[in-house]
């Protein structure tokens, strides 16, 4: 018998359009022989809608006017998701693919709404995914954990008129990063190298967050590993990314513009040893942040051998240019048996916390 499965997008976020695109291509590999498939599309004021599969092929995709509203009802076993205004019965849902990048979709707060429903889904649970999304929690977890971070500063929206452009240069020096602390994609991430470009930089960044890093410029390679697993966890080799048209690899350029970088799997002259290496980081950064299901390590490899881990992404694209997929078809896994792997996963940590105790007994 097939398991109903919900593919969940669009979101809140300004990462949107990039999760429609990678909702495209997941729905495209899902294998349709273990998996029946409902389309559930969150517009960009928060609202979800039933769409029809034909509605996900279509370019200009508005899930507010091509959608059926659909009703949440936390606390029940069954018909927790509904239409609004039908008596029709929507299918009932076994486990979730959330591929809502960004804000409210993978920074905990979907996550939670999906706890509530009693909904598997896959990707970390609440606490992985909120630590996560927020680059300063992560950044003390990590620390704590002995794993290389650069140095840097957190300023939360109350200080922001009192951040000395000097002070912060005399520690970090010059260029620096400024990003927000809840963000992917490179979205509000500027790189600064004067009193002017910083002074912009910190105001764009307070446009998208209320906590904005600054960090100091590391010198190195960008690699990237992919993990998966709850309790022991696989591993890919690692990938880098090859910026060739941008100073700055942002949002327009990674998404808009094909030529700007070169994603080389596997990444090429780092020997078994140091392969090792970036590999263990990769996983002991999983396990600090408390990730499960899926996520994507991001790291520096700097000329020392120093290896600096720069951030997790717990609910990575699978767009056509995306380092995960692409990662794990390197490593022999298809695109398929990927997508139900991770279905897997979400529906083996399902149960594990069915079978939790939640009522004190007597």
């Amino acid at each position: 018998m097939k398991t109903t499965m919900a593919l969940l997008f669009g979101g809140k976020s300004p990462e949107h359009e990039i999760s429609l695109r990678s909702a495209r291509n997941i729905f495209a590999a899902i294998p349709r022989d273990k998996y029946e498939i409902v389309l559930i599309g969150i517009d960009p004021n928060g609202r979800w809608f039933a769409l029809e599969h034909s509605d996900l092929e279509t370019d200009d995709l508005d899930i507010a006017a091509m959608g059926r509203p659909l009703c949440l009802v936390p606390g029940l076993a069954e018909r927790q998701i509904r239409l609004l205004d039908s008596a029709e019965t929507f299918p009932q849902i076994e486990v979730v693919f959330p591929i809502t990048h960004g804000p409210y979709g993978e920074d905990g707060s979907l996550q939670g709404l999906l706890r509530h429903l009693n909904l598997p889904f896959v990707g970390p649970g609440v606490l992985g995914s909120a630590a996560a999304m927020d680059k300063d929690v992560t950044k003390r977890l990590l620390s704590q954990a002995d794993l290389l971070v650069a140095e840097g500063f957190c300023f939360h929206y109350y200080e922001k008129d009192a951040i000395d452009y000097f002070a912060v240069i005399n520690q970090l020096g010059l260029p620096v990063f400024i990003k927000p602390a809840n963000m992917g994609s490179s979205v509000g991430v500027s790189k600064a190298n004067n009193k002017a470009e910083f002074d912009a930089a910190i105001a764009e960044a307070f446009r998208f967050d209320h906590k904005v890093i600054v960090e100091q410029a590391l010198i190195g390679r960008e690699v990237e590993c992919a993990v998966m697993g709850n309790g022991e966890v696989g591993t890919t080799s690692v990938g880098e990314v090859v910026v060739n048209s941008a100073e700055l690899y942002d949002f327009d350029t990674k998404y808009e513009d094909p030529n700007a970088a070169d994603i080389v799997i596997p990444a090429q002259d780092i020997d078994n040893q140091m392969l090792a290496k970036l590999v263990l980081v990769a996983k002991n950064a999983y396990r600090a942040v408390g990730c499960e299901g899926m996520t994507r390590v991001d790291m520096f490899l700097c000329e020392d051998g120093a290896v600096y881990v720069n951030e997790l992404n717990t609910l990575p694209g699978f767009t056509s240019i995306s380092m995960y997929p692409k990662l794990w078809a390197e490593a022999g896994l298809d695109y398929a048996d990927l997508i139900d792997n991770l279905l897997q996963l979400a529906l083996e940590r399902g149960r594990r916390d069915a079978a939790l105790q939640s009522a004190r007994l007597s």
